[in-house]
């Protein structure tokens, strides 16, 4: 059975007649049927009700091509977007080695909480998903992008680190969801196969981020400029996202009804073949108690909470690379402008390398998750162990450890949102997993004290231990369980055909039923029994 007839297939189904509702009834398995208001049905409905039959079927050809558009497009808006807001996170790290802290104030401890309050702001901004559920994400991104870039300016005003101290914990509070909105634009637009392949490539602008930031950093240094050259910094990053901000404006879409880069028989084509391949709603605008409840009761939800918060332990490592450069001695602010370029480009090849692997094994993430871990596990161990005159050796073993477990990252945020189905449940995971991102990194910068300067080896034994040792067991755990659930699922599978869904048109004069595919109806992974997990 090939993989789109497993996303697709779902059981032979009856109709229950009930006004406003959807009655999905098994006549061979024993799933519960389900009574969803048509309300509930995913926001794309109205669109395919009007121009589906209007659209014939898409040919192999036409589908490679329409393939290779959306992927291109959808990946370069979600992409730019992602290296602007880490461009922004890692603008304080530069900062730093361009007199920032002598005009601000700043210590090494205060540079820390300034870190820490940055994912205050994280946690608490996660009650902005409220809004990504309930505003249109292209309009909600742009008001994100503006505020962002606004805040970039604003650090040109401070003259105190507690100036610092605000305007960090405002960034953190706007950028909080701009994650969340661009795997939800990944998800609308990406077949489960082209979001899996595709996913290493977004996220390596996470981990390569330091060669465009770095290169600007380096001419910076070269700046004959009667402005001090941090303010110069963020000027030129706040101008890029500004530039940026228009760009979101014209052309980020919403959903596929209003993707002003597609025709209209484009976005017919590109809603039934992501709703075939992933068995899950585009979007929905109706938050429901239930699957909220689902996400928090979910085991597997609670792993991947506790991946992140184990892993990202290790998370202010890239950011405190600048100053563990200049506390191993022998390596000037040019050169480690330049280590740090060429340390994102090595870990952005590596992201290539492991995009080309999970296209052709697509359900090995898992074991992918603990390959890429092994190299920051063992180079954090040799950090440690290396007597401290060695200053090549050491330099060799931070660079090999800081960037790369940023993949595991990468590979773990994508799995979390295939493998769940649901938009609601969708949207409470990801809360579940910012907030324990946002815990990690408010406790990461304080395990780098002034006072264990400058080897940090409680920092060094916290990450080995917790970050690159349990927390790539956890994705074996979440592998073994996904992988019994789709036993179950494939027999299921194999037993049965294709089944439908059926929407009331909600009329009070008109009580028929249309049929549509499946994942229309927006039920969650447990709720669809034939839903497969991805590994």
């Amino acid at each position: 059975m090939s993989e789109t007839e497993q996303a697709n297939s779902s059981g032979t189904s009856s109709i229950v007649e009930k006004k406003d509702d959807i009655h999905v009834q098994n006549t061979i398995s024993t799933i519960t049927p389900k009574h969803i208001s048509s309300r509930d049905a995913d926001a794309t409905l109205e669109f395919m009700k009007k121009f589906d039959s209007q659209v014939p079927e898409i040919t192999p050809a036409e589908e490679s091509r329409l393939s290779k558009k959306v992927v291109t497009i959808v990946l370069f808006l979600t992409a730019m977007t992602n290296l602007l807001i880490y461009s922004d996170k890692a603008t304080l790290s530069y900062a730093s080695i361009f007199e920032l802290w002598a005009d601000t104030g700043l210590t090494q401890n205060k540079y820390n909480n300034s870190s820490t309050l940055f994912y205050v702001g994280y946690i608490v901004g996660q009650i902005n998903l409220i809004l990504v559920q309930k505003l249109p994400i292209g309009r909600l991104m742009t008001i994100i992008a503006f505020l962002w870039t606004l805040i970039i300016f604003l650090h040109c005003t401070a003259f105190n680190y507690q100036g610092i101290y605000a305007l960090r914990f405002f960034l953190g509070f706007v950028e909080s969801v701009a994650v969340p909105i661009l795997n939800t634009t990944m998800a609308q637009f990406l077949t489960a196969r082209e979001k899996a392949a595709t996913a290493p490539l977004f996220y390596s602008t996470c981990v390569g981020v330091t060669i465009p930031v770095g290169f600007i950093a380096y001419g910076i240094l070269y700046a004959k400029s009667s402005v001090p050259i941090w303010k110069l910094f963020f000027i030129i990053i706040g101008g890029c996202t500004f530039v940026w901000t228009i760009v979101i404006f014209f052309i980020y879409p919403n959903n596929p009804t209003d993707a002003v880069f597609l025709s209209q028989k484009e976005k017919v084509w590109v809603i039934r073949r992501v709703q075939r391949t992933t068995g899950a709603s585009i979007e929905q605008k109706i938050f429901k108690k239930s699957q909220a409840i689902e996400a928090l009761l979910d085991p597997i939800s609670w792993l991947f909470f506790f991946f992140f918060l184990l892993q990202q332990l290790a998370n202010n490592l890239p950011y405190q690379q600048n100053l563990l450069f200049e506390g191993i001695g022998g390596i000037n602010n040019l050169d480690s402008t330049l280590v740090s370029v060429a340390s994102g480009g090595f870990a952005a090849v590596c992201c290539f390398i492991a995009t080309t692997f999970l296209f052709f094994k697509p359900n090995y993430t898992a074991f992918s998750v603990v390959f890429w871990t092994v190299p920051s596990f063992a180079a954090s161990i040799a950090v440690v162990s290396i007597q401290w005159d060695k200053k090549i050796a050491l330099l060799a073993m931070l660079c090999l450890a800081s960037p790369l477990f940023g993949i595991p990252w990468i590979l773990m945020f994508s799995w979390n949102s295939t493998s769940c189905s649901g938009y609601t449940k969708k949207l409470t995971r990801n809360a579940m997993i910012m907030v324990a991102y946002g815990v990690a990194n408010i406790i990461s910068p304080q395990l780098w004290q002034e006072r264990d300067g400058p080897r940090y080896d409680p920092a060094w034994i916290v990450q080995i231990v917790l970050s690159f040792f349990i927390a790539p067991l956890l994705a074996l755990v979440i592998w073994f369980i996904l992988n019994r659930r789709n036993k179950k699922r494939v027999e299921l599978l194999e037993k049965e055909g294709e089944s439908k869904g059926f929407v009331s048109n909600g009329s009070d004069d008109d009580t028929s039923e249309i049929e549509v595919n499946n994942a229309v109806l927006d039920l969650t992974d447990l709720e669809n029994e034939k839903f497969i997990y991805p590994l």
